[in-house]
């Protein structure tokens, strides 16, 4: 393993570097164990965070749920079982799990099954309703960026998800200058409609993008894809996961020799006065504790998302974006972080109107190491060089296994902020806010590494 360097770089090294020296800048490097400042540059100027975001929405969701919480998704009926047959609806009321079905896994259906059989039920003369009225219809945050609605990594969020909210797109591309062909979706959606406009050309990337909004059956696709390369796939969003449920779980039902008669629907409206139910069986999430490790160690926005939306509910029903944005604003302001000048529009780090300074994330990581559930807290960060988003952090240096922070990363952007384990047992706090830099994401990670060995060298 290679020893820090032996020259003192400081915060010159950041404001004099050819990518970073003239870029949207906020930096705080602090000895949490004696409360010394090591390092600062404008450390109360507000910057954009990209997915450092998700530290306040999964600190905020640990304090206040706890590490053990679990997202309940209720079955419940409406009408009367008489003989064997369910004279009404059996709904799926969901409350923002991000995980129902993810990496395809289904095996909850055996469950749900199992609780329909012990209930008596063997007709439904009704259908399976998908629920998804805890949230308000606003699924897609209005602050994203119209060029990420309907890709992968921003699909809507609802009360009820399911797949990830994201489905494959299988194609095949031809020869040049054709049209590549869509030849079915994984898992499949009945009722999408593809307007494809994605061309075949002489070229060695993939250059497919698809777009489209929440509900819509219309998914567009565009862009550019190797010719003659085959069959393969380009994410996109589920326009209805809970639907998507819905249906899947009839399909299953029905399998398993359970009459449905009727289609699979969705609620999306909130209505205080709907008539009461039964509750017939709840599937909880795995504990918190492993979704926002999920959230953070990969920087999955499905996740962070969810758990930012259900956060809203805490304040009223349906929850709405902005019942969410006030929530963890007054939240870490009521803990002593400095939000006054913060810009909160979600909870992953998609809006490039989101704003926050190294010092409030600095306090902010400060709480969370001195919780009740640091431990939590700490699992769900990965390490430089070994794991998640920080594997190519410092690999076969010195901080290699002594960093644990989130990062975030977009055009011209690279941040982060977390924890430093200094050889000599003390523990730094810090964030390293560096934003429109004229360089690639990877470059100024470069740089960035470069000055936190440094300074960790010469200050160890």
């Amino acid at each position: 393993m290679s020893i820090f360097l032996n020259i003192l770089l400081s915060i010159s090294f950041l404001t004099s570097h050819p990518i970073t020296g003239q870029a949207n800048m906020s930096v705080l490097v602090k000895n949490l164990t004696t409360g010394e400042v090591i390092e600062s540059y404008r450390p109360e100027h507000v910057v954009p965070p990209a997915s450092v975001m998700k530290l306040l929405t999964t600190g905020a969701a640990l304090e206040t749920l706890g590490p053990d919480f679990r997202f309940p998704t209720t079955l419940e009926y409406s009408g009367t079982i008489e003989n064997g047959v369910l004279k009404g609806n059996l709904y799926v009321h969901g409350s923002c799990d991000p995980s129902l079905g993810w990496q395809g896994k289904t095996a909850f259906f055996n469950q749900w099954i199992k609780a329909v059989k012990s209930a008596g039920i063997q007709r439904i003369e009704g259908g399976i309703v998908a629920d998804m009225t805890m949230l308000d219809g606003e699924a897609q945050n209005p602050a994203w960026l119209c060029e990420d609605a309907g890709n992968y990594y921003a699909p809507g969020i609802f009360a009820l998800n399911y797949y990830g909210n994201t489905m494959n797109i299988v194609l095949k591309s031809g020869e040049p200058g054709s049209i590549a062909t869509v030849v079915k979706t994984e898992p499949q959606v009945e009722d999408v409609y593809f307007i494809n406009h994605i061309r075949c050309d002489k070229i060695s990337y993939d250059g497919a993008f698809v777009s489209g909004l929440p509900y819509s059956r219309e998914r567009y696709l565009t862009g550019v894809v190797p010719s003659n390369l085959g069959t393969f796939g380009v994410k996109g969003d589920l326009p209805n996961p809970g639907l998507l449920l819905a249906r899947h779980f009839t399909s299953r039902l029905r399998e398993a020799g359970i009459e449905v008669k009727r289609d699979a629907t969705y609620e999306a409206d909130y209505n205080p006065l709907a008539p009461a139910r039964t509750e017939l069986y709840i599937h909880y999430s795995e504990p918190l504790s492993e979704l926002i490790k999920e959230t953070n160690v990969n920087s999955n926005n499905l996740y962070a998302e969810a758990i930012f939306r259900y956060l809203g509910t805490r304040y009223t029903l349906p929850g709405s974006i902005h019942n969410s944005q006030d929530l963890l604003r007054d939240y870490w302001r009521r803990r002593g972080v400095e939000m006054q000048s913060a810009i909160i529009k979600d909870g992953c780090g998609l809006a490039p109107q989101d704003a926050v300074s190294a010092k409030a994330f600095v306090q902010l990581l400060t709480i969370m190491a001195r919780s009740s559930n640091k431990d939590a807290w700490m699992a769900s960060l990965p390490t430089s060089g070994l794991t998640g988003t920080l594997k190519t952090l410092c690999p076969g240096t010195a901080l290699e296994g002594r960093i644990h922070a989130k990062s975030g990363t977009i055009a011209g952007t690279k941040n982060f902020a977390g924890y430093i384990d200094m050889p000599n047992g003390e523990t730094w706090v810090f964030a390293i806010l560096i934003n429109s830099a004229p360089g690639k994401a990877k470059k100024i990670q470069t740089v960035i590494q470069d000055y936190l060995l440094d300074v960790c060298g010469a200050n160890r």
